[in-house]
């Protein structure tokens, strides 16, 4: 006989351990699940904290959702390119001043300043910037006025924008003859000589605006209807047409060819840009000619402020017959003699710097994305 264990099995509990079993793999799946679960939300949790959704073009991203990996901010996904400042000539500068103030007064609402405009549209287009004159009408203490701003774009029409500005007309009732050499010749000159060097450069970057704004001047006093209409009806229209988003910087440049140059940024600019423009002159060899001002100024960018647009002011409030004086400014005394190239220069290439730091910033915040 052949020996043989007996069964013994029970069969309640043989279902007992069956299901026993099947109960640990249901526990072992249910914490799984709840891990994946848990992980999920946590990646979801990080991209709606960090992810830049609202610089995105979100459309794109489900054509291209590798994008998100980039964590590109820029929708274009470019890198701009700096411009140098090397060739950037302050004698060459000084003779756009030079031809520009040879056109005479250009008081807004008159003659000269339409002729003015004229010709600056021209010099513009011989650059090989397209221009655009933006005429409006302003109702001001002497009735209805039209004024023109002079507007010239270079790079792109989307993604990051800084504007240049500098006003171009003269201030009425000062003389006959009141041509207003500094004040605005030496900044729409210069002006001119940056839209030349910078659109001479190679390379991809990203747009510059060169505004020449009619009506800084006020007729009596400054207020809401007089004064610095050129520059609030461009931030009014920067920002109907939702563009102020794109811009970066506002550079305002006034009263800068002064022999004696000292430039005074007023304590109205927007901190972040006085900052850029401090450094960029200590990395040009000129941070001593370059202060603050220590009080708010009324000037062209005092509209983008308002309009939310960061934006600084570089000027030079003390033109005058000694340290600490502003005795040329508004007088017969603002003649070219007070001028000189190298002043203009040590502006032009702290203004470049400055444009530069803006780029890397964009840079910066946009990431090393290749293009095409």
């Amino acid at each position: 006989m052949h020996d043989r264990k007996p069964d013994i099995r029970n069969p309640d509990q043989e279902q007992f351990w069956k299901r026993r079993m099947l109960a640990r793999r249901l526990a072992s799946w249910r914490n799984r699940r709840s891990l994946i679960v848990i992980i999920g939300l946590l990646l979801a949790a990080y991209c709606v904290a960090f992810l830049p959704w609202g610089e995105w073009d979100i459309p794109s991203l489900f054509r291209n959702p590798s994008r998100i990996l980039r964590f590109g901010r820029n929708r274009d996904e470019k890198t701009y390119a700096p411009f140098t400042t090397t060739g950037f000539d302050g004698q060459r500068a000084l003779e756009d001043v030079k031809k520009f103030v040879a056109l005479g007064p250009r008081v807004s609402g008159t003659d000269g300043a339409r002729k003015a405009a004229d010709y600056l549209a021209a010099q513009l287009k011989n650059t090989g910037v397209s221009p655009i004159i933006e005429e409006f009408t302003e109702t001001t203490p002497n009735g209805a006025m039209t004024f023109r701003n002079v507007i010239g774009m270079l790079g792109g029409k989307s993604g990051p924008l800084i504007i240049l500005v500098s006003h171009y007309d003269t201030k009425g009732g000062v003389s006959d003859d009141f041509v207003g050499a500094n004040d605005s010749g030496s900044s729409s000159g210069l002006l001119l000589a940056l839209a030349r060097s910078l659109h001479s450069q190679p390379g991809l970057h990203p747009g510059i605006l060169f505004a020449f704004l009619d009506g800084e001047e006020c007729v009596k006093r400054y207020s809401e209807h007089d004064g610095l209409s050129g520059s609030r009806y461009m931030a009014h229209k920067l920002s109907s047409s939702g563009a102020a988003s794109n811009v970066v910087g506002v550079i305002v440049l006034d009263m800068v060819g002064d022999r004696d140059l000292t430039i005074t940024l007023p304590g109205n600019s927007t901190p972040e840009l006085v900052t850029l423009v401090l450094d960029a002159a200590k990395e040009e060899g000129a941070r001593l000619k370059f202060s603050l001002l220590g009080i708010a100024l009324l000037d062209d960018h005092e509209p983008f402020l308002r309009a939310r647009m960061p934006a600084v002011d570089i000027v030079d409030f003390q033109y005058g017959s000694a340290p600490d004086k502003n005795d040329y400014w508004h007088t017969p005394q603002d003649t070219l003699d007070k001028l000189s190239a190298e002043s203009l220069e040590t502006v032009g290439r702290v203004t470049i710097r400055t444009i530069n730091k803006l780029i890397e910033t964009t840079n910066r915040k946009s990431g090393p994305v290749s293009h095409p």
